[in-house]
């Protein structure tokens, strides 16, 4: 893997506190960097980052957010009593101000700048800053919600001035609005800010009706801001994995940012008092993974909020182990989306209809009075039962091998992989050797001695065929085939459930296919990247997901079509499951993939595919049709609720799928 991933930390940031009594701020704490940084180091974390030192924003730098009355009204806060900070504090809503704060401020600006620095010039692949204050809420001329200069504000701003970076990707996965961000890009189509936050119908903080999915953005801007209110408490991981998929990860890959920025909020995890959600520290691992082939790699994640300290340090540790390329966990309770988060996901989606072509196809909005529209009282059902009790998460162990191959002599490679075995063309037992070498190296793959392998055959259909029976029959683990280009494959479909193929491939036949066969069949087949990210990012990572395969066994079928951009962001998006154990397999011919193939294994981000066209409109409808027929079995497909209470009754007790 290129470079390395960036940890800023300065124990200053800890040098701050509230000094007076205020139940609203009292849960912003020096402790909150302090976890975190431990946790860090004593998982060894820490040990494999690179340590970029932080340096102070400069006013030049903080100007660019923030007016010139305010910054030099904070700059008065050091030499200031006790009973005048309290007053100087009184000027704002949530937020509380200390003789320190000014300086830790800018050194939190500052660190977001240091990391844009670092992942700009190259010197590393990504980064996380542990920074306090935070600052997604902090507006251009007022403090606000503990924050007080927009340190990602201010990052994508100075990305765009010193990097002539043109397009700017901003996430915020905290579970406050951060309205800050918003007011800041919201006439700016170069940022694509997306947030999803705790709303409740604009009864939860900071209680904004411009936080709601039908504020897009303003003037040239119009599109580019992306709201997902979350109207009830509990969100699992299904619901937030269903957000990437369905809204998210196809509007960034339509907008291809040169950098991705994210505030990277872990009140949105489980256990916060702040959020009250149920998404385990885990999930942040798979939102990490998925926005690592954005942008060749180049994301910062910067610390926003996170209020539970034990779940803060899980999921801090979660993000980083990801940054570092260690394979993600097992995802956990990914039973489908809620009712309300579909509520929610339609109505996002159909707000953004209009601005973006992978959404053509997305529903209108509802005829009936959606609870995203009316005010429920619903604060018994939402209020939680005492503490909420989560386990440790799982322990990530990187297998000694990352990548291992199967390759004839001669055949290039990047440095990192591992030679499995050799071929010789000249070998007539040669194919039986290298199918025996298969099954070997899935064998060893599946007791996290390697995690991922590569092979080029002869014959890539029959060797398809043999690693899927004898992962099923033999090993009794589950494979998802993914199968690009090629003719009809009866011989692997089965319906006990060890193996989901997915076909990807020209539309030439229709076949309506079953739970264990999906096949996608496009006009252009694999060759038009619009309609083929299309399918990869709403039809097979969802379904991916959700069947939480043992094995991904991922086949380039001759003649394909496949642009090997697309092919490598399906390489890496692919990653995410089945604990990165993927096995590749090419057909003979296709040796000028094979290098840029074993990197992305190796965990290097696929190349930007540019900004994608319109995809096909018969290729749309195809898709949608697809959808709606699969999501009976896979929930995780669904992007709209059931509109009337015979079909929620029906749609909460559909079995899911074994």
């Amino acid at each position: 893997m290129n470079a390395g991933t960036a940890l800023l930390h300065d124990e200053e940031m800890t040098k701050y506190k509230l000094l007076w009594v205020d139940p609203a701020c009292e849960i912003e704490v020096p402790e909150r960097l302090t976890a975190s940084h431990d946790a860090l180091v004593r998982n060894g974390l820490a040990d494999r980052c690179v340590s970029v030192p932080v340096r102070e924003a400069t006013d030049a730098d903080i100007l660019l957010v923030h007016s010139r009355e305010y910054l030099e009204a904070v700059k008065t806060t050091p030499d200031l009593t006790l009973e005048e900070l309290q007053e100087f504090t009184l000027q704002f809503g949530d937020v509380y101000f200390h003789p320190n704060i000014y300086r830790c401020a800018k050194l939190a600006a500052g660190a977001a700048l240091q990391l844009v620095d670092s992942v700009m010039t190259g010197k590393v692949r990504n980064g996380l800053a542990l920074v306090r204050p935070p600052g997604h809420h902090s507006m251009h001329g007022a403090a606000s919600g503990f924050c007080v200069f927009n340190n990602v504000a201010i990052a994508a701003r100075y990305a765009k001035q010193t990097h002539g970076v043109k397009r700017v990707l901003i996430v915020d996965w905290d579970v406050h609005h951060g309205q800050g961000v918003q007011e800041c890009f919201e006439d700016d189509p170069g940022v694509l800010y997306f947030s999803w936050h705790r709303y409740e119908h604009q009864k939860f903080w900071p209680n904004l009706r411009e936080s709601d999915y039908d504020s897009v953005g303003k003037g040239e801007g119009t599109g580019f801001n992306i709201n997902v209110p979350w109207n009830r408490v509990g969100m699992k991981n299904a619901d937030y994995l269903s957000v990437f998929c369905h809204v998210l990860l196809p509007v960034a890959y339509e907008f291809c940012p040169d950098l991705v920025l994210v505030c990277a909020g872990f009140d949105s995890a489980i256990g916060d008092p702040e959020g009250q959600m149920s998404a385990g520290p885990d999930i942040f691992a798979h939102l990490t993974h998925l926005l690592m082939n954005l942008a060749g790699g180049r994301l910062c994640a910067v610390l926003e909020g996170g209020y539970n300290l034990t779940s803060l340090q899980q999921s801090v540790c979660q993000t980083v182990q990801t940054l570092l390329g260690d394979p993600a966990p097992p995802p956990e309770n990914l039973d489908g989306p809620c009712q309300s988060a579909l509520e929610s996901l339609r109505c996002v989606r159909a707000a953004h209809q209009p601005h973006w072509s992978c959404l053509k196809h997305a529903a209108e909005l509802p005829s009936f009075e959606v609870s995203t529209k009316r005010i429920k009282d619903e604060e018994k059902s939402q209020q939680t039962a005492g503490e909420p009790v989560w386990p440790e998460p799982r322990k990530r162990v990187a297998p000694p091998v990352r990548t291992a191959v199967v390759l004839p002599d001669g055949v290039s490679l990047p440095d990192g992989c591992k030679a499995f075995s050799s071929l010789e063309d000249s070998d007539p037992g040669g194919a039986v050797r290298t199918l025996s070498s298969l099954l070997l190296l899935v064998e060893k793959m599946q007791k996290n001695e390697i995690c991922s392998g590569l092979a080029l055959v002869s014959d890539v259909s029959m060797a398809m065929m043999c690693v899927a029976q004898h992962t099923a029959a033999v090993l009794n683990k589950r494979a998802l085939v993914v199968c690009v280009g090629g003719s009809r494959l009866p011989g692997l479909i089965t319906e006990d459930g060890k193996t989901l193929l997915v076909q990807m491939s020209r539309d030439e036949a229709d076949e309506q296919g079953g739970r264990c066969f999906v096949p996608v069949r496009l006009k252009k087949g694999c060759s038009d990247a619009s309609g083929f990210m299309q399918a990869v990012l709403g039809l097979l990572l969802p379904l991916g997901y959700q069947y939480d395969p043992d094995l991904v066994l991922l086949v380039r079928m001759e003649g394909s079509g496949v642009c090997d951009g697309a092919w490598l962001q399906l390489t890496g998006l692919l990653q995410g499951v089945a604990q990165g154990h993927t096995l590749v397999l090419m057909q003979k011919g296709e040796e000028a993939c094979v290098a840029p193939t074993a990197s992305s294994l190796l965990g290097d981000a696929a190349p930007p595919l540019g900004p994608l066209d319109a995809p096909l409109a018969e290729d749309v409808e195809a898709l949608e049709r697809l959808r709606v027929r699969l999501q009976v079995d896979w929930k995780l497909l669904q992007t709209t609720a059931p509109e009337t209470e015979e079909a929620r009754s029906a749609d909460a007790n559909l079995p899911p799928f074994v």
